[in-house]
């Protein structure tokens, strides 16, 4: 086996194709040679058994074999786990770094601009504004209509009394949020 191949994404697939098809059929073997195991331990009765004692003992028996089954299935399934973490640790890392770079950058970017252009101001009151509306129950914001608000029918009249407080809707953000006593 060429190892520099191996350290590649066809060579350490083909690797780990190999080792799983390898433990599944193992697996495949273990559950045969249990289920057999079991049937004739079961049929061979051995002096002095009492009424259960022989399907008992080829329990035992065959139990070994089944974790023998479970040993070949995890060895499966971390043979495709390797190459799930070759993959995701080493051969997609590069791109991944780099595109977090990037989005660090765009951040930096807007925290610049933001700064500059008094932009914060004017995205915190577009913030409130929407909270406002929100809690109105309105769907668009001065007037101008929000595409990712759903549009619903009007409720059917209501049999229940209104909880108190829920006749009229406040006009600001300022009517949730009272400044009494704070200068």
């Amino acid at each position: 086996m060429d190892v520099n191949h191996l350290f590649t994404e066809p060579g350490m697939r083909d690797f780990t194709d190999q080792q799983r098809d390898l433990h599944m059929q193992d697996a495949s073997q273990y559950a045969q040679i249990a289920d057999v195991v079991r049937r004739r331990v079961a049929q061979s009765p051995i002096e002095g058994d009492r009424w259960l004692s022989a399907r008992l003992r080829a329990w035992k028996v065959a139990r070994q074999v089944r974790t023998m089954e479970k040993g070949a299935k995890l060895s499966a399934a971390g043979a495709e786990g390797l190459y799930t973490v070759f993959r995701h640790q080493v051969l997609e890392l590069p791109d991944r770094r780099e595109a977090a770079q990037e989005r660090r950058e765009q951040r930096r970017e807007v925290r610049r601009s933001g700064r500059r252009g008094g932009a914060i101001g004017a995205r915190a009151a577009k913030s409130l504004d929407k909270s406002a509306a929100h809690f109105n129950g309105l769907t668009s914001i001065n007037g101008v209509p929000d595409a990712r608000q759903p549009n619903f029918l009007d409720a059917e009249p209501s049999y229940y009394p209104m909880a108190a407080g829920a006749e009229g809707q406040s006009p600001s953000i300022s009517d949730f949020f009272p400044r009494e006593g704070r200068r």
